[in-house]
C-alpha cells in the first residue's frame, strides 16, 4: 500500500496555490494525500470551490467563521497572547495558541486520519503538523514559503508577534524530516538562524496553465496603452503599488495599470487619487480575482508584469512571489524592483526581466520607456520569458524536487 500524506495549511486552498500544486505532484507519485485546511473568507468560497471539484485528493476543510467553538479557540488565543506577554520564560503549547486559533485543531483534525508523514504549510502549519504527528506517532515536514521571523512591520513592531515565530521554529524545525523554502534567501536565512537542512521550491505553476502558444499584444499606440499587469489575492498597501504608480506616471510611453485581486473601495480611492495625483493618464484597472489556475493565461495578454516587492520587511527582501513565475509562464516580460532575492534572480533571467529601481524614477522611467518603443526589444524579452517558462521555472521541474524530497523523508522514517 502507497504511502499516505496529510498536507496542513490554516489559509483556504485558493489562497495556498503551493498547498494544491503539491498536493498534485504528490499524487501523480502515487502517494495517498488529503489535505487540510481553513475557511473563514466568503467571497474566496467560489474559488475553493472550483479546485476540489478537479482535485485527485482529499480534502477537509475547517470553518473558522462561526460556532461556538470557533469563537471559544478565538477567546483562548486572546488570554493566550495576553499571558505570554506578562511571561518572561516561553511555554511552547501557550504561544502555540497565542500565535493563531485554529493550530492545535487542524492538528487535532489532521490526526484523526493516520498519516505516513504530516506536512505543514504556513506557520500555523508546523505546530499543526508536530502535533499530528505526535498523536500518531510519526513524522512531519515543514514548507517555509516566507521568513516568518520578519514576515510583516506590524508584527515585527509587535512584542509579542515579534517573540513567537522565533520560538516556535527554534522548538520545532529541527525535528522536521525535511524543510521546503520558497526561495534559496529565505532557506538560506532559516538555515542560518535554526541550523537546519533547506530545499528551495520556487512557486511556480504546472505547464498546463500556460497559454497554449506565445501570446503576441496588439502594437501600443494612443489608443492601445502598453498595459502593466500585477495581481494578488489581496490588493493592499506595503506591495509596492504606491513607488510603482510614481514611476509609471513619468513614463512617455501611454500606459495603462492593470491590478488583480480582492481589493477594498478605500484602498481603490486612495490609489486612484494618487495616480491622478501623479500625473497617471489613464485610471487604473482594477480586474475581479480569479482561480490560481487561471493566472498566466490571464497575464498574457499584457506587455509587462509587475513585481514590485519593497525591501522591509526582510521577509519581502528575501522572498520570490507566484507572480513572477506566472509571468513566465505566460511569456510576460517584467518588471523587477531590486530586492535581495529580485536581483539574484534577475541575473538568471537576462532579456525576460528589467531591474525597476523605484528610489531612481526618472532613470528607471527612461528604461522602461526604452523597452516599450523597442518593437523588435520586447518581443525578444517575450521570447525569452516564454522560453524560461517552459523549460525551467515550471512546476513539472520544481515538483520533482517535492517528490523527491518526501520519498528521502519517508525513506529515512522507516
Amino acid at each position: 500500500m502507497n504511502a499516505s500524506l496529510c498536507l496542513i495549511t490554516p489559509g483556504h486552498l485558493a489562497s495556498s496555490p503551493r498547498v494544491v500544486k503539491e498536493a498534485e505532484a504528490l499524487v501523480a507519485a502515487g502517494y495517498q494525500v488529503r489535505v487540510v485546511a481553513g475557511r473563514y473568507f466568503d467571497p474566496v468560497e467560489a474559488l475553493d470551490s472550483e479546485i476540489m471539484a478537479t482535485a485527485k485528493w482529499q480534502v477537509t476543510r475547517l470553518d473558522y467563521r462561526r460556532g461556538v467553538s470557533a469563537f471559544a479557540r478565538k477567546s483562548m488565543r486572546l488570554l493566550a497572547r495576553c499571558a505570554f506577554g506578562r511571561l518572561r520564560t516561553a511555554v511552547m503549547h501557550l504561544a502555540v495558541r497565542a500565535h493563531h486559533a485554529e493550530s492545535f485543531h487542524l492538528g487535532v483534525v489532521a490526526s484523526k486520519n493516520p498519516a505516513d508523514l504530516y506536512l505543514g504549510h504556513c506557520l500555523a502549519g508546523l505546530p499543526a503538523a508536530a502535533h499530528a504527528a505526535r498523536r500518531r506517532g510519526t513524522r512531519f515536514a515543514f514548507d517555509a514559503e516566507d521568513f516568518h521571523d520578519s514576515e510583516t512591520l506590524e508584527a515585527c513592531g509587535n512584542g509579542v508577534d515579534a517573540r513567537l515565530p522565533p520560538l516556535l521554529q527554534a522548538a520545532l524545525l529541527p525535528k522536521c524530516a525535511h524543510i521546503t523554502a520558497s526561495s534559496p534567501l529565505i532557506g538560506g536565512a532559516l538555515e542560518q538562524k535554526y541550523r537546519v537542512r533547506t530545499v528551495p521550491v520556487l512557486n511556480v505553476f504546472p505547464l498546463a496553465q500556460a497559454p497554449r502558444a506565445p501570446v503576441v499584444p496588439e502594437p501600443i499606440s494612443d489608443a492601445t496603452p502598453a498595459r502593466v499587469y500585477w495581481f494578488s489575492q489581496t490588493i493592499g498597501p506595503g506591495r509596492g503599488l504606491e513607488a510603482a504608480v510614481a514611476v509609471l506616471s513619468q513614463l512617455r510611453t501611454p500606459v495603462e495599470l492593470q491590478l488583480r485581486g480582492f481589493v477594498s473601495d478605500c484602498y481603490k480611492t486612495q490609489l486612484s487619487k494618487l495616480a491622478r495625483d501623479a500625473g497617471l493618464a489613464r485610471s487604473i484597472a482594477f480586474l475581479p480575482p480569479a482561480p490560481p489556475s487561471e493566472m498566466p493565461r490571464l497575464a498574457a495578454s499584457a506587455h509587462l508584469g509587475l513585481s514590485c516587492e519593497e525591501s522591509t520587511p526582510l521577509n519581502r527582501d528575501l522572498c520570490l512571489t507566484n507572480k513572477i513565475f506566472a509571468y513566465l509562464l505566460a511569456g510576460l516580460p517584467q518588471l523587477l524592483t531590486p530586492t535581495s532575492a529580485q536581483r539574484a534572480l534577475a541575473a538568471e533571467l537576462g532579456d525576460a526581466a528589467v531591474l525597476f529601481d523605484v528610489s531612481r524614477p526618472a532613470a528607471t522611467a527612461a528604461c522602461v520607456d526604452s523597452l516599450l518603443t523597442n518593437s523588435a526589444q520586447l518581443a525578444a524579452a517575450r521570447a525569452a520569458a516564454w522560453k524560461l517558462g517552459q523549460t525551467r521555472f515550471n512546476w513539472e521541474f520544481e515538483g520533482r524536487r517535492v517528490v523527491e524530497v518526501v520519498r528521502s523523508s519517508l525513506t529515512k522514517s522507516r
